[in-house]
């Protein structure tokens, strides 16, 4: 790892000369992660299609899981619950249930059907319940919030990098960034999709949408702060005897920033590892979320974003020579 980063940090031209080789690290990953979704989908929570969780908790212990399913699946519902649940661990003693809405008398029949075994008693921790109508709108609003936050980052980006016009246009700031942004929402989506499908309860929820803003402003971030410094070396480069290119002038500041960028991560990514591994089952989503969507937003920062530069500022190069021909 050390090797890596020597290499990564004394080496400005690396990343920028291998850009390739990083790209087609991320499109594979996004293919995979496209195909998960399109194949498995996401599972949903009751925040967004309605229905009702139960978090219940053993005295002496909990059973095994085929226990309390078959528990669950005794029950004479109407439609059947039979496969339309999910059932988790919670805690060392208790069970999340994620199902549909049950009616006060269905949810006797629930407590009770658990609550088989007399010498280890049930406590119901929490009932909730959400209506499909209001898991709608919920779902709804999610998305209006995370297009709006998407829209604000290309106004901020334009407005801040106004004044670099050359040799890519201020917009063009804000539409990298929103390639790279997406990458960094696809994955963790794709992530869920497969995990859901080979495990069971990797529902997404409004946690797992609070999780994708913060990813969303926590990548921005890194790729604003790359962004800057290019920024500042093209005003430093201009006038100069022996002007930089523009694939030198982006490699440098990368280098410049590399350090920083894999430093502050580095620290986010083990203080929320910590909370994975010991916090409370409410939060594992979320906090997998953060890990995977952390991750690949540095990654994307460095050796996606900064590299788009690149390869958007070679094409209008090799466009303009083509039309002067």
């Amino acid at each position: 790892m050390e090797v890596v980063l020597k290499t990564l940090t004394t080496n400005n031209m690396f990343i920028v000369k291998n850009r390739k080789i990083f790209y087609t690290i991320s499109i594979v990953l996004i293919l995979a992660s496209m195909t998960a979704l399109s194949v498995w989908g996401l599972s949903y929570g009751i925040d967004f299609k309605g229905g009702s969780s139960v978090e219940f908790q053993y005295s002496a212990g909990r059973p095994t899981l085929d226990i309390v399913k078959a528990q669950i699946d005794g029950l004479n519902f109407e439609p059947t619950l039979k496969g339309g649940y999910t059932l988790v661990a919670a805690g060392d003693k208790g069970y999340v249930l994620n199902l549909r809405t049950v009616t006060e008398e269905e949810r006797a029949s629930l407590v009770s059907a658990i609550s088989a075994d007399t010498a280890n008693t049930v406590e119901i921790k929490k009932f909730n319940s959400v209506g499909p109508t209001l898991g709608k709108e919920a779902f709804i609003k999610s998305l209006i919030s995370i297009i709006l936050v998407v829209l604000c980052i290309v106004i901020f980006l334009t407005f801040a990098f106004r004044k670099v016009s050359h040799p890519i246009a201020s917009w063009k700031y804000g539409v990298i960034s929103i390639i790279a942004l997406s990458h960094d929402i696809i994955i963790p989506a794709g992530v869920f999709a497969a995990l859901n499908h080979f495990y069971h309860g990797y529902e997404v929820d409004t946690l797992f949408v609070t999780a994708i803003l913060v990813i969303l402003g926590f990548s921005i971030h890194d790729t604003i702060v790359v962004f800057d410094r290019v920024r500042e070396n093209l005003r430093n480069n201009h006038g100069i005897k022996n002007p930089k290119s523009f694939e030198e002038i982006v490699g440098d500041s990368i280098s410049q920033t590399f350090v920083r960028s894999i430093n502050t991560s580095l620290t986010t990514l083990l203080a929320i590892l910590v909370v994975f591994l010991v916090g409370p089952a409410a939060t594992k989503n979320f906090t997998l979320t953060l890990l995977v969507g952390i991750f690949f937003g540095t990654y994307s920062s460095i050796f996606i974003g900064s590299n788009l530069l690149v390869t958007v500022e070679e094409w209008q190069r090799k466009a303009l020579a083509k039309a002067k021909k």
